[in-house]
């Protein structure tokens, strides 16, 4: 077991890609310390709606690491408490008019050939998925492996998965990280002090760029802020997580003004989460009027019955965002010792057993479950400063 000052190695961030990572090398044997100068999921995963999602990604890297974590998160729900709230209610995407029907037919089939269960739903049998969904919809596609958890929860109940091989310091701030002679990670320097270990993994989310400056290398990585809207607790209205079909290129652009798509779901406790809202302000957590008056119109369009239902609250995120749209994964080679497991924009809840399960797998030598390469925290670098990815 770790003393306070030592373990295998030291995860930064204690969020649900933190408590991943400390809870996979934690079933390799490893004793992991995780640091977070807040509370656990203080951060972006405690902003998220807990969208654990294969039907937004287009055929590649990230389809490839959604579907290894959606079968992780299906094993997951049969270890972890119930109460993460774990449900595979599956998404519903529909289309306004034909020509968005036709847009979402082709990108299904893209999907499917890459492993995703994706069904074409017709104008006439939507209500039969979704009784309350408004009239005049040309269609959809029904994505089975779809799923949802209660993110806060969900971290917490994996550091607690953990056991004795998993020791948490909240409330400390990373300030620096200690590099033997030949510039090796030996640990990090905290407000509280010094920690010890040969490895650190970078899971500081939206502030991984941030943490990586301090290692002295560069990782781009950029907030994006969002919104959720909460409405007042209700009978089970909204039965899958739907959303319109614009939603799938908001999630793809890289631009930084403001975006809205509607996106729409109901959760076991009663509330319905209603989404979703993209634009770089930097850390800016402003309320927007005009962002909210956006999802609401959104939402009631897609499900008029919402327009006599009140919104308790609202909140806002920042999700970590790379500029070409895929997270850092793995072992940096500029700085030995140092891993990365962050910028996975609005998709970390989804993606982090699959980056938990990579990070454990090169700190023992393990092969990891697919290609990495695309992952490397390096690419961004100039090509004379890149190296191998191999853990």
């Amino acid at each position: 077991m770790p003393t306070r000052n030592t373990s295998d190695v030291i995860v930064v961030g204690a969020g649900v890609v933190g408590a991943a990572c400390a809870y996979y090398a934690s079933q390799a044997g490893l004793t992991a310390t995780v640091i977070d100068r807040g509370p656990v999921a203080g951060g972006t995963t405690g902003a998220g709606e807990g969208n654990l999602l294969v039907s937004d990604k287009e055929p590649g890297p990230e389809l490839e690491l959604a579907l290894v974590s959606s079968r992780l998160w299906r094993e997951l729900a049969d270890r972890l408490p119930p109460q993460i709230e774990y449900e595979s209610k599956g998404g519903l995407v529909v289309a306004s008019d034909e020509a968005g029907r036709s847009a979402l037919r082709a990108f299904a089939a893209g999907q499917e050939k890459a492993g995703v269960s994706a069904r074409e739903v017709p104008p006439e049998l939507l209500h039969d998925l979704e009784p309350h969904l408004a009239p005049g919809l040309a269609g959809g596609f029904h994505y089975l492996q779809d799923a949802q958890v209660m993110p806060a929860l969900a971290a917490a109940h994996l550091l607690r998965a953990g056991g004795d091989r998993v020791r948490l310091r909240l409330g400390e701030e990373v300030t620096g990280l200690l590099t033997g002679a030949a510039g090796e990670v030996c640990g990090v320097r905290t407000t509280a002090g010094e920690i010890h270990s040969p490895y650190v993994v970078n899971a500081a989310g939206t502030w991984g760029g941030e943490l990586a400056r301090l290692a002295g290398v560069e990782l781009p990585v950029l907030p994006r802020r969002g919104f959720v809207l909460v409405t007042e607790p209700l009978p089970r209205l909204v039965r899958h997580k739907v959303y319109a079909a614009d939603y799938v290129a908001d999630v793809a652009s890289g631009s930084a003004a403001l975006q809205t798509s509607a996106v729409v779901e109901g959760t076991p406790a009663g509330p319905v989460l209603i989404g979703a809202s993209r634009e770089r302000v930097g850390f800016d957590r402003t309320m927007s009027a005009e962002v909210l008056r956006r999802l609401a119109a959104g939402a009631t369009a897609l499900f008029p019955v919402l327009a006599a239902v009140r919104a308790v609250r609202t909140y806002a995120g920042f999700r970590p965002y790379l500029p070409d749209h895929l997270p850092a994964i793995g072992a940096d080679p500029r700085v030995p010792g140092l891993l990365h497991a962050c910028g996975h924009e609005g998709a970390g809840i989804g993606l982090a057993p699959a980056t938990g399960l990579i990070v454990a797998g090169c700190l023992i030598g393990h092969e990891p479950p697919l290609d990495i390469r695309p992952f490397r925290p390096e690419r961004f670098a100039s090509a004379s400063a890149s190296a191998s990815t191999s853990c």
